[in-house]
């Protein structure tokens, strides 16, 4: 292997990785290196474009079971980069701290894991397969990437019998938390509509503003529910008012909101809109609403897998996981349709922030995690 390798080295190759401005959907030579350091190692590197988001699957072994990687090489955007520290993709090292967008988020798994598969196969040889899919579209629509891989997976006879999603889960502490499912995400758009007049005749217009706020108030004056035995309470957040109106004597014609509903398994998203309808209608007032869907919500036991990682953490670090289904949608989502999955990765304190960063001591831990889940699994 040449020094560009950086066998065994996860923050090397993270440095390397942060500099690629893989922004979504642009790819930004993260996936070309990934590709060059995955191709030294011997594995079998296929890349899979999906309108204009580039993927890529790869692995290593053609025989008995295959364990699969999941992550992401795209991040969201830096944002004002004059509020940075340091230069968002510049992977700069600062004492004990590697800085730039997608530290945490996910390139440090990639790197992690990466680093702990050279690390095992010095130590043990390779019988079966490990793989890594690794999409560019995670943090976009999730349209393009890790459903259609999937998707090409199964229409080639490629199974994976398991998989590791290397998901920031850690809230605080390497040993935090292993996901073994999520919350659906719902959003809904909700139009009133009135008539525009003067506010000092408001006999004279119809004020669309007054029913939306009774409105909000119905969606969010009562809990949905006070969660279930793996998962948090359900939660709805309006996330914006629209009216657009730059006069303070002009009643509006037209007032908008967005909602956000992460919800249980107490609800599907079918059901959800009903309960959202059925409070919408008690005001009385005409509207329009439509929604969007990005996961329903799914668990499933913890099982052989989650008790792997949870092992492997604890002989690694001292600490036992717990199980969780907390935070935000992942792709987890699409691979639980295929094979038993369940995320753990990095300590995400700084995930998607100004100044997103990580530890190099956590790096070094994860990395060890993860040598230890291939032992156990394959052992």
């Amino acid at each position: 292997m040449t020094n560009r390798s950086h066998v065994g080295d996860p923050v090397k190759m993270l440095q390397e990785l942060i500099q690629c401005p893989s922004v979504t959907p642009n790819e930004g030579g993260a996936l070309d290196l990934l590709q060059s350091w995955l191709e030294e190692r011997g594995f079998v590197c296929t890349r899979l474009p999906f309108a204009e988001v580039d993927n890529l699957y790869a692995r290593l072994g053609t025989s008995g079971q295959n364990f699969c990687f999941a992550g992401h090489t795209d991040v969201v955007p830096t944002g004002d980069e004059t509020l940075w520290s340091h230069p968002p993709f510049s992977g700069h090292i600062i004492g004990e701290e590697i800085w730039g967008r997608g530290a945490t988020d996910m390139k440090g798994g990639i790197a992690c894991f990466i680093a702990a598969v050279d690390r095992y196969l010095q130590q043990a040889d390779l019988t079966q397969s490990i793989s890594l899919l690794i999409t560019g579209d995670e943090e976009g629509p999730a349209v393009n990437g890790t459903v259609k891989v999937l998707e090409w997976l199964d229409q080639q006879g490629e199974k994976l019998d398991h998989c590791v999603v290397g998901e920031p889960t850690n809230p605080e502490t390497m040993g935090d938390m292993i996901k073994v499912g999520r919350r659906g995400s719902l959003t809904g758009y909700l139009t009133v509509n009135g008539k525009q007049g003067h506010a000092a005749y408001p006999h004279r217009a119809d004020n669309p503003i007054h029913p939306l706020i009774e409105m909000l108030h119905g969606l969010t004056s009562e809990p949905l529910d006070e969660g279930t035995e793996l998962f948090q309470a359900s939660s709805l957040q309006v996330v914006t008012c629209d009216v657009g109106n730059p006069a303070n004597n002009v009643i509006p014609a037209q007032a908008k909101a967005t909602f956000n509903v992460r919800f249980n398994d107490i609800y599907t998203a079918a059901s959800l809109e009903s309960w959202v309808k059925e409070r919408l209608d008690r005001v009385g007032h005409s509207y329009e609403i439509e929604f969007s869907c990005s996961g329903e919500s799914f668990s499933f036991p913890p099982g052989e897998l989650g008790s792997l990682i949870a092992d492997a953490c604890e002989t690694v670090t001292g600490r036992r996981p717990e199980y969780s289904t907390s935070g935000g949608t992942s792709d987890a989502r699409f691979v639980k349709n295929y094979c038993p999955v369940a995320e753990f990765g990095a300590v995400g304190k700084t995930m998607h922030n100004t100044d997103e960063r990580a530890s190099l001591e956590d790096l070094e831990t994860l990395t060890e995690v993860y040598v230890e889940l291939l032992k156990r699994y394959f052992s």
